[in-house]
């Protein structure tokens, strides 16, 4: 089965992001393989990559790799079977999952033995494979991240499990999320330069524009079907995802910036203690510097990562459904995502409002987040908090500020 180009960035995305140096290893790939031509254009000089190409396509993969140049020098090696390869930081299927289960665990089982500890396998898989129970079981222990691809036919999820812990490596760590690119996020779909739709807002949109259609087939001189047809285009923009300073993040960031972690305003800034996250770092308790931020109707409703750092837990509390801009909104259902970084332990509150009432929270503990990455999403109106180590860091930020995710600076570290 053809993979899509972007279903191949998707899994070729853990490798790219990093800066290096970095080691991959590209599984049942031949010359023209977008996942192999995405993963040999995110190489470094100082990069390493293998290519398992079968027995067959192994020698016409080196003569193509030799007419490219002397830069796959050193770099990449191809080999004839997977038993040849050495294990790798990043593992990349190259062709999506549609085998049986009972073969699809015993691949997995050889492939885990080439991830480096603390590395990440990735790959895509139909929607109908039929190992997607032991697919789920395997994200259930393993994942850090799933995401739908809605440009490929048949549709795919890209799947990426982190094999062991990253602790057990020092290539990776806390230090490590520094480095990272911002992840590019498959469910984002294109529309024009620098504006994407959210996946939701997709599949919303279509729903509405079916509904639609059906409703004309069904009554054709009625005018009904203009009301979701109408529909269709506000609540699509509604999960507009547009591009910001931070996805194009270079050397020049600032270590010490927090950034927000949604669009909105400035709804207070206050000193609170919270036993739920334990003991802040540099702090004698639970004490936390709270930057609370209030998103209308109108703002785009993506949240982003404040800091760099890995996730050691995401929890949700259920709770009540007020307005954001009371006092009893405090106690609103909320999804907690914990981050540990190097200059101590933050905290990102998703908080629900008094509609729709949907959180989407796309990461899970194991997973590196870049500061500015997207990570989730709450529909419709709602409340975003940063929680970060009293004293550690002071806030540049009052209410009634307007802020922007990814880009606009809340609090410094000191």
């Amino acid at each position: 089965m053809p993979i899509s180009k972007a279903a191949a960035r998707g899994i070729t995305d853990e490798f790219s992001r990093r800066r290096g140096p970095k080691s991959g290893l590209v599984v049942d790939a031949v010359w023209g393989n977008p996942v192999l031509t995405a993963a040999l254009e995110a190489l470094m000089p100082a990069d390493r990559l293998t290519v398992v190409a079968g027995h067959a396509a192994a020698s016409d993969l080196r003569a193509a790799l030799d007419a490219e140049g002397a830069w796959t020098a050193g770099n990449v090696t191809v080999v004839a079977d997977l038993s040849e390869a050495e294990p790798a930081e990043e593992v990349m299927l190259a062709a999506p999952v549609t085998a049986e289960a009972e073969a699809f665990i015993d691949d997995i089982e050889t492939l885990r033995a080439k991830v480096v500890p603390g590395g990440v396998l990735s790959f895509a898989a139909t929607l109908t494979a039929p190992a997607r129970e032991e697919i789920a079981e395997l994200v259930a222990e393993y994942g850090i991240g799933t995401d739908l691809i809605l440009r490929s036919l048949p549709p795919l999820r890209i799947h990426k499990l982190r094999i062991g812990s990253a602790a057990e490596t020092g290539s990776r760590g806390l230090a490590a999320a520094e480095d990272l690119a911002p992840a590019w996020r498959a469910s984002s779909v294109p529309l024009a330069r620098g504006m994407h739709i959210d996946s939701n807002g997709m599949i919303i949109g279509g729903m509405l524009l079916g509904a639609a259609w059906a409703t004309k087939r069904l009554c054709p001189s009625s005018k009904a079907w203009l009301v979701p047809a109408a529909a269709a285009v506000p609540v699509a923009a509604f999960f507009r995802d547009p591009e910001r300073d931070s996805d194009l993040r270079g050397e020049d960031d600032e270590p010490e910036a927090v950034l927000a972690a949604s669009d909105g305003k400035v709804m207070g800034v206050e000193t609170v203690v919270d036993e739920r996250f334990g003991a802040a770092a540099g702090t004698a308790g639970a004490d936390w510097l709270r930057i609370s931020m209030r998103l209308s109707l109108l703002d785009v409703h993506i949240n982003r990562s404040p800091v760099a750092g890995e996730v050691v837990d995401v929890f949700v509390e259920k709770g009540g459904y007020s307005k954001v801009a009371t006092p009893e909104a405090e106690h609103n259902a909320a999804c907690y995502t914990i981050l540990d970084t190097p200059r101590g332990r933050v905290v990102v509150a998703q908080r629900t409002g008094a509609v729709m009432r949907r959180i989407v929270n796309r990461t899970k503990p194991g997973a590196a987040l870049a500061k500015g990455e997207r990570y989730g999403l709450i529909r419709f109106g709602s409340r975003t908090d940063v929680y970060l180590p009293a004293g550690a860091a002071d806030a540049i930020c009052s209410p009634g500020d307007p802020v922007r995710a990814g880009e606009t600076v809340i609090a410094r570290w000191r």
